[in-house]
């Protein structure tokens, strides 16, 4: 009898802005560790079920070095003889991971994996990230752009696709709005669990640093208040790039926030699962990447989602539910558009634009909410059987996953 890999659970911390917001003092192994040991919880498994856990992050050095996957384990609860990795695909390496982990399910026999992602943005990129011998001749002579800063990509992707900064500003405030809405139904309560932190707070007047309690319990990054004419007024904030000399299009409120977060997934096999009764969230049924030229790598997900449906005999319009990444919205505009999705399937709950992108994280967090979206919705007596999660991916690639709903 064929295998199946069922998603059993999700959680995730709060999203909290980098620098200054409720994790900026808080190890990746940490933040991590707290997501696994509630997926753990919510999956109704023991720790010590758990194989495996495959860990994504965008920069897996420094608070999220050491192999993080190992150490979230661990800080988890999980027994020594659960085992962790840690890999990086840049912003798809929490769908990555899941995929990776329904593989070993499918494939090597293996009864229960968690699929995870993390990013402390606060203590890696913002806290002496290292650069050393970044770049390699060879590839700089040749292909320049694997070192070019995401924020230009995305001003390359507006001028070269004809995406206008007013059409931009529109779908970032269509994002604020949706996250709002979501926020005031309730709609994330089955996906993040609180965390209690030491915020480092810095005095504006003094510059002195003090820890304080606190406790990251709801996603703080979006503006609730974000207008069009706020929007509007804001001012492109790229300049000096490789290609592109001064920006005209990307600024603070059309861009994904700076932030930190971590959210986990169980995977089981299907009939593992029955026996425990665990509850079935939804079935992992394909993964698909693909690459592109880099200085457009925002554009990833219209070379990965036709690749991922073809192997599966569906169309764009077969998918229910879409979460594509908002890197940039240039990129993402651009990338629904072009695929031809149905606005109203897409984001419905607004996305990173308003509610922050910790690289390593996203795709778990996706992830899980897609699945608890297509859950809502069929139970309120909606026809709705696959989600796909898609994004960009820095160095130009693409990925994409599909799921069917439970």
């Amino acid at each position: 009898m064929s295998r199946e890999a069922v998603i059993v659970s999700t959680a995730r911390t709060g999203l909290a802005k980098a620098g200054r917001g409720g994790f900026n003092n808080t190890h990746g192994a940490a933040m991590a560790g707290h997501a696994i040991k509630h997926a753990i919880e919510r999956a109704k498994i023991e720790p010590g079920a758990v194989e495996d856990v495959i860990m994504g992050c965008g920069a897996p050095e420094g608070a999220t070095g050491m192999n993080v996957g190992r150490l979230a384990a661990i800080w988890a609860g999980c027994p020594v003889t659960t085992s962790g990795t840690t890999v990086n695909r840049f912003c798809s390496s929490g769908l990555q991971t899941i995929a990776m982990a329904a593989g070993r399910i499918v494939n090597e026999g293996v009864p229960v994996m968690v699929g995870a992602g993390v990013e402390s943005i606060s203590l890696v990129q913002m806290g002496g990230q290292n650069y050393n011998r970044l770049t390699e001749e060879k590839l700089m002579q040749e292909k320049p752009e694997l070192w070019m800063a995401m924020i230009e990509t995305a001003e390359i992707v507006a001028e070269r696709y004809n995406v206008s900064r007013e059409y931009q500003d529109e779908y970032s405030l269509r994002s604020q709005q949706r996250i709002a809405a979501a926020q005031q139904g309730g709609l994330f309560k089955d996906e993040i669990v609180p965390m209690q932190t030491k915020m480092k707070v810095v005095n504006k007047e003094t510059g002195e640093e003090s820890i304080v309690d606190y406790t990251v319990d709801k996603d703080e990054c979006n503006r609730p208040e974000t207008t069009l004419e706020g929007l509007s007024s804001l001012k492109p904030v790229f300049k000096n790039g490789q290609k592109v000399k001064e920006g005209k299009y990307v600024t603070a409120g059309n861009a994904s926030q700076l932030s930190d977060g971590a959210a986990a997934v169980v995977l089981m096999e299907r009939k593992e699962a029955e026996k425990n009764g665990s509850d079935i969230l939804g079935v992992f049924r394909g993964f698909a990447v693909a690459g592109c030229e880099p200085d457009e790598m925002g554009i990833g997900p219209v070379f990965a989602v036709p690749r991922l449906l073809e192997r599966h005999g569906l169309k764009v319009d077969d998918i229910d539910l879409w979460e594509l990444n908002e890197a940039f919205a240039s990129q993402c505009l651009y990338s629904r558009d072009r695929l031809g999705i149905d606005p109203e399937k897409y984001n419905v709950n607004g996305g990173s634009i308003a509610i922050g992108h910790p690289f390593g994280m996203t795709g778990a967090r996706c992830t899980g909410h897609i699945l608890l979206e297509g859950r809502r919705r069929k139970q309120a007596g909606q026809n709705v059987k696959y989600g796909v999660v898609t994004m960009c991916i820095g160095g130009g690639m693409g990925a994409a996953g599909l799921f069917e709903f439970a």
